[in-house]
């Protein structure tokens, strides 16, 4: 008790209470803007939709790709309904577009300081993200971890060469989804990719699973979410999200 008969409050110092540090996602992104003869890049729902929501739920991110600087968007993700609402928040946001025209080059990103990776999808990784043995390397890092990892539409290219700490494909036995073989050959473009990522995860093995084409959906298997298409992009950061908390 004080002088006065009142209990005395002493104040630690704010440097005695633990500090909170917010998780570190690198927000991994295309770096090519053309698929063979095919003009794309990344698709810009896919990264506004992700950082928006990752920012909102308090999280540090860095945005990430193969070379480093300026990511291409896919001209197609500017047009109409595709360009949603975020992406015009996006577009409009200083903050946000410096990091889109300054990303972190792959090598350059001290990978083992991230709390989790989230690959963006787009046409352009079925060119860097597809063949990529470093951007592989990540993931393989981060799942053997148990760290999370996220992949929309066609950000899980980034998957189909990936392999378990056993040496089997990553996503055998794995519940999942990604950009339909329907949708591919909708959107006319199934005889320039390299490989139909479907039917390449259903031959290693993999629990596919997919909506109606074009319908948001995502799936969540342990520490990997996957969503199905650019309108899956809120459904697969949310899950994604949840498997961060």
């Amino acid at each position: 008790l004080g002088h006065n008969g009142e209990i005395s409050r002493t104040t630690r110092p704010a440097s005695q209470y633990p500090t909170i540090m917010p998780k570190k996602i690198g927000l991994i992104c295309t770096s090519a803007c053309t698929m063979g003869d095919h003009e794309t890049g990344a698709w810009f729902e896919e990264i506004a939709t992700p950082y928006y929501a990752l920012k909102e739920a308090g999280m540090e991110i860095v945005l990430v790709s193969p070379k480093g600087g300026e990511i291409p968007i896919d001209n197609g993700s500017m047009q109409g309904d595709f360009f949603t609402e975020d992406c015009k928040k996006f577009s409009d946001d200083a903050e946000a577009m410096a990091a889109l025209k300054s990303s972190v080059k792959l090598e350059e990103s001290h990978t083992d300081s991230l709390d989790g990776i989230y690959l963006a999808g787009g046409h352009g990784t079925m060119d860097d993200f597809y063949s990529n043995a470093l951007l592989h390397a990540v993931v393989e890092k981060m799942y053997a971890a148990n760290k999370p990892i996220a992949a929309d539409c066609h950000g899980p290219a980034a998957l189909v060469k990936c392999k378990k700490p056993d040496g089997t494909p990553l996503m055998a036995g794995k519940k999942m989804t990604c950009f339909a073989d329907t949708e591919e050959t909708a959107v006319g473009l199934h005889e320039k990719v390299p490989e139909m990522i479907e039917a390449a995860f259903r031959a290693q093995g993999a629990e596919f699973s997919k909506a109606d084409d074009w319908h948001p959906y995502a799936v969540t298997d342990g520490n990997l979410v996957t969503g199905q298409n650019p309108a899956s992009s809120k459904p697969c950061v949310e899950q994604f999200i949840a498997i961060c908390a």
